[in-house]
């Protein structure tokens, strides 16, 4: 049987010039917002939080210290 990923949330790990996949998926859920982001839109991340972002504005907010 064949397996989609098809409205699957994928595992990342991040790096700075790019991501691993460590589960296959078709998406990942922004950290701050909750949106999900298509991998193949996928442009903002923290690699020491590991963590996604769906936007500049919304990684430039969370990276801001309080």
């Amino acid at each position: 049987m064949l397996m989609s990923n098809t409205d699957r949330p994928a595992r990342l790990h991040f790096m700075a010039n790019g991501f691993r996949v460590l589960a296959p998926g078709d998406h990942v859920v922004c950290a701050v917002s909750g949106t999900r982001i298509a991998l193949d839109d996928l442009r903002y991340w923290s690699v020491a939080k590991q963590e996604a972002y769906a936007s500049a504005a919304i990684a430039t907010e969370a990276m801001t210290p309080a």
